[in-house]
């Protein structure tokens, strides 16, 4: 429903609980290319990426509890600049910017759907003698602490000071990208060195700390600073004098998780070393050629071709209740951080829901819960226009009543279960029919598109409400509110502009014809997919 209280399908969806690690070039002794060819007879191929040689013993969780702790905090230090990232639409909706500026701002999620792109890069170039992974994430965790406790210094001016002056948003939005870029980058690396800092018998518990830890970081990021730079609600909630200030601003908050980040990574660089025996004892520049030769053949396969063709358009139904809802509420008065708290009751829905819906999906056909679960989500979309037509209707001098926010929960919980369902499915789908032989590469592929499709159509939704929005200057003659320059000729003249039709509600009619539509014309070849043999899917390896 917004950058705060929705799973953003693009960036942080993973948190639902897939791990995505990060590709797995590897170059002792490089292997052949593995090409993707269609019409393979069986689909015969040999392993791109052979096994780890000198696996250590079995050795239990306890043994390790170290290794899956400092895992836990690199992922919560990933979560924050996300639940920064995340916290700042909301912020720009009380400054009432335009929707053309959250539109811009939107491309701040995207690096976590890009990564693919250098991935390779940072799996494959690094100092061996000062590790593998710690040559990416020292560097890439100094500069996210020095850069935030630098930008403590700025934010302040950049998010506009009320009088006159008002948001930066593309300074804002140049920042905040390089934050998630270096948290993709973090990520890469992290997810890397999960796989050889734990054990084969406990790496299952690095999907445990992503999930978690991120979790716990976006919440920090995004929740408790939300909160904690309410003035209403530290007022109401935490003081016993009223004060015209939050507890925190966002500049304090950027200084004290720069120093957070400063400290932390001094002490993983000092104190924590790498597993030397399994890092591979040749360069590994060699293989990125290779890697990325992989992806575009795996792409180039029709039954993959297919799949992200339609992947990419499946989610425009959606975009409008996903990207512009909660900003349309903020916009209406309700307070962003009461819109923030609404994520707390969801967390245990939210773990419980993949387990529920994994019984329904870990069959032959998981694309047949995607499909059943999109026409109830675009009716969604529909709910959530009502909602926020319905919200100024029942706002009064002390806010919102208890049963309106009952209700927003109730939406928002409907809409996770349905959200969920589709993700789950997507995610099930994907690893079925990865080629498990270069399962890592492929895999990663498929979830990188899979996550494009949620970003664009987010962005164009936030981009399209306000050449939508038709408005009328009403108090002065022959003046018009279709252009900016015009609107401050209308107040100039002492008239005001009145929205007669909004953007939101036009878009959110058109968002859902467009996914009935894609429902009822290319929904059937989607789930045609899974009925695709497994030679459709695979990859042959060429000498």
């Amino acid at each position: 429903m917004s950058p705060a209280i929705a799973a953003k399908e693009g960036g942080r969806q993973r948190r639902a609980g897939s791990h995505h690690h990060c590709l797995d070039v590897r170059s002792e002794a490089p292997p052949a290319l593995a090409l993707c060819e269609d019409g393979l007879p069986g689909g015969e191929a040999e392993a791109l990426l052979p096994p780890e040689p000198g696996l250590r013993g079995a050795r239990g969780y306890r043994a390790e509890l170290g290794n899956i702790l400092l895992l836990l905090v690199l992922y919560v230090l990933q979560g924050i600049p996300l639940g920064l990232a995340g916290s700042v639409p909301l912020i720009l909706q009380s400054k009432n910017a335009s929707y053309t500026d959250q539109a811009f701002f939107s491309f701040v999620f995207w690096p976590f759907s890009l990564k693919l792109l250098w991935a390779p890069l940072v799996d494959a170039v690094y100092l061996r003698g000062f590790g593998r992974r710690k040559s990416w994430l020292v560097p890439t965790q100094y500069i996210l602490g020095v850069f935030m406790i630098y930008m403590s210094t700025q934010v302040d001016v950049l998010l506009g000071d009320g009088e006159g002056r008002g948001p930066d948003v593309v300074a804002l939005t140049v920042t905040f990208f390089l934050f998630e870029f270096l948290a993709a980058t973090q990520d890469i690396a992290v997810d890397g060195w999960a796989l050889t800092m734990l054990s084969r018998e406990n790496v299952g518990y690095a999907s445990t700390c992503n999930s978690v830890g991120q979790t716990a970081g976006y919440f920090l990021g995004n929740v408790l600073f939300l909160a904690l730079e309410s003035a209403s609600f530290c007022n109401k909630y935490l003081r016993f004098q009223p004060q015209p200030q939050g507890i925190v601003t966002l500049s304090d908050f950027l200084f004290f998780w720069g120093a957070v980040f400063l400290i932390t990574t001094t002490l993983v660089a000092l104190l924590k070393k790498e597993n030397k025996e399994l890092t591979p004892t040749k360069e590994e520049t060699k293989g990125i050629t290779d890697t990325y030769r992989l992806l575009f053949s795996i792409i180039k396969m029709p039954a993959v071709l297919t799949f992200c063709l339609l992947i990419l358009t499946a989610k425009v139904g959606f975009s409008a209740a996903d990207a512009v809802t909660g900003l349309k509420l903020v916009e209406e008065g309700v307070p962003k951080e009461h819109l923030a708290l609404l994520a707390v009751p969801m967390v245990p829905l939210q773990i419980i829901l993949p387990l529920i819906i994994s019984k329904y999906t870990a069959g032959p056909q998981p694309l047949n819960t995607f499909y059943k679960a999109m026409p109830f989500r675009l009716l969604l979309g529909l709910e959530f226009a009502f909602l926020v037509w319905w919200t100024p209707k029942v706002k009064h001098e002390g806010g919102f009543p208890v049963y309106y926010y009952v209700v927003v929960l109730l939406s928002y919980a409907l809409h996770q279960i349905t959200l969920y369902s589709m993700y789950v499915a997507i995610m099930a789908f994907n690893a079925k029919v990865s080629d498990p032989l270069i399962g890592g590469t492929y895999m990663t592929l498929l979830n990188t598109v899979s996550n494009l499709g949620g970003n664009w159509p987010s962005t164009v939704a936030l981009w399209l409400v306000d050449p939508l929005t038709v408005k009328e200057c009403a108090g002065a003659q022959e003046q018009t509110c279709g252009t900016t320059v015009a609107a401050e000729l209308c107040t100039k003249a002492g008239g005001s502009c009145v929205t007669t039709l909004d953007g939101y509600y036009v878009e959110s009619v058109i968002c859902v014809i467009l996914g009935f539509g894609w429902w009822f014309l290319l929904g059937p070849k989607f789930k045609k997919l899974q009925d695709e043999g497994q030679s459709s899917w695979k990859c042959k390896r060429t000498h």
